[in-house]
């Protein structure tokens, strides 16, 4: 579908089905909303004074798990916003859910919420700095109200899907397995994670993708809980682990909350609202999951990638950040000193030009002439493309030397002189089938120095990788 055609189909729908629209102005593609697209809408409406939407659609319109797992689909999405706003909780109004008829796929069209949504101006804006203080006991009270939610009297019930802990480590752990590559750190956590799931004392409807980055705030608290897209029912603890991950505490790895805030605060927002206790521990183990789960979705990315449809230059790069869960939950569950390996000389070359000054060459030509002459989601997107070239770049350097590092120790490992590729499936099929223990040392050791020169490679900067360079993971 030609972009003009989409536009075309949206007005027809939107004028349609909502008494007060009256016609299209534009409609803008935003950036970020890697497994889902975002849209921008200025409408005519009874008055003068255009109006916005926001609108929520499937990847090319086509529902697909493969980007970070299954979900119950945008019109239940659509449905639970509707009933989480009548638990307490801040959602934005849905105007039209799309039919098969309008010729746009799944999605659903919303009002549009001003407000601050990006994780990393979140934890860092002057101008949020008071609402930072009670952000975290905010996110509490929330998730309560979200927990609170009848599962019977809604049909709820009939419309998600039910998972236990064990049920929804396996479901990742076989979703990963399905991807055919050997990444062992993700078999060691999913291992870890069944040898210690906590008791569940309650079901509740699981937002299961509450963190920075997924509301919306202003100055004065929440103005909107979004993206519901894999929300199921099961262990309400998930939520409270999976806001307090790593992954989305944007360098603020002392602030566990979101890069915001104490678990005391979520804590004690959670009890007050609920008048449930909370157990420190169990919050913590499902901080491992995420980590675990996230690893998983960013590989998942790059599948969705390989079978579209919609194939944009982001999902790769999420890719990548695979490693960065995995050094989570390095740190998490293995910590321990680490030893970088030395970066080989790009610049020791007589080509002309040499590798490294073509990457530059179109790096910067990203970052310089690209980012300062466009806005919006193409900026977004040059922005990632510089970024996935750093990551060529720091392979090139590392890469090799990382890998022959990592060969050398699983051969002493295994007594074998294998290829990396056969030993590394042999590592994995032995941390699956229970032969390998996950107290070995020298298992241990070999899989912290592999995620953390990965680590090196994909993101140096992430906050994960100082903590593993530090040896040891503080709360």
């Amino acid at each position: 579908m030609t972009e003009e055609e989409f536009n075309e189909l949206l007005e027809a729908a939107l004028r349609k089905n909502i008494s007060w629209c009256k016609g299209v102005k534009s409609v803008e593609r935003l950036s970020g909303g890697a497994s889902q697209e975002t849209y921008r809408i200025v409408v005519e409406g009874e008055s003068k004074t255009p109006r916005l939407i926001a609108l929520r659609r499937a990847p090319g319109g086509v529902k697909s798990d493969a980007a970070i797992g299954p979900g119950p689909g945008l019109g239940v999405e659509a449905k639970l916003m509707q009933l989480a706003a009548l638990a307490g909780v801040p959602e934005p109004e849905v105007y039209y859910i799309f039919r098969p008829e309008d010729g746009l796929g799944e999605g659903f069209a919303m009002e549009w919420i001003e407000g601050e949504a990006l994780g990393a101006k979140i934890t860092r804006s002057k101008d949020l700095e008071e609402l930072r203080k009670t952000l975290a006991y905010k996110c509490g009270e929330i998730l309560a109200r979200i927990h609170s939610v009848n599962l019977d009297s809604t049909g709820l019930r009939e419309d998600l899907e039910t998972f236990t802990p064990e049920e929804l480590i396996n479901n990742s752990w076989e979703r990963y397995k399905g991807f055919g590559t050997p990444q062992p750190m993700i078999d060691y956590a999913a291992r870890w994670l069944l040898d210690n799931v906590p008791i569940l004392h309650k079901e509740a409807l699981v937002h299961n993708d509450f963190r920075n980055g997924n509301f919306m705030v202003n100055q004065d608290s929440i103005t909107a809980v979004l993206d519901w897209e894999v929300a199921h029912i099961g262990d309400p603890m998930r939520d409270l682990g999976w806001i307090c991950t790593n992954s989305w505490r944007f360098g603020r790895s002392d602030l566990p909350v979101g890069g915001f805030g104490s678990y005391e605060d979520l804590i004690r927002g959670y009890e007050e609202q609920s008048g449930q206790s909370i157990d420190l521990a169990s919050i913590k183990y499902w901080e491992v999951m995420g980590s675990f789960w996230w690893a998983v979705g960013c590989l998942g990315m790059v599948e969705h990638y390989r079978e579209g449809p919609d194939q944009t230059v982001e999902r790769p790069g999420i890719g990548r950040r695979s490693s960065e869960c995995q050094i989570d939950c390095v740190n998490l569950l293995i910590p321990g000193p680490v030893e970088l390996v030395e970066g080989a000389d790009l610049d020791d070359s007589h080509e002309m030009p040499r590798i490294n000054e073509l990457l530059a060459s179109v790096t910067d030509f990203l970052r310089g002439d690209i980012m300062s002459a466009t806005e919006g989601r193409t900026n977004f997107l040059a922005r990632v493309a510089s970024n996935s070239l750093d990551i060529v770049s720091r392979d090139l350097s590392l890469g090799n030397r990382a890998r022959a590092n990592e060969l050398q120790r699983l051969r002493e490992y295994f007594s074998s002189k294998g290829s990396l590729d056969e030993l590394r499936w042999n590592l994995v099929d032995g941390l699956r089938d229970g032969t390998v223990p996950l107290n070995d040392k020298e298992l241990n050791d070999h899989l912290r120095q592999t995620v953390v020169n990965q680590v090196a490679i994909d993101q140096p900067r992430y906050s994960g990788f100082n903590i593993a360079l530090a040896g040891s993971y503080d709360d």
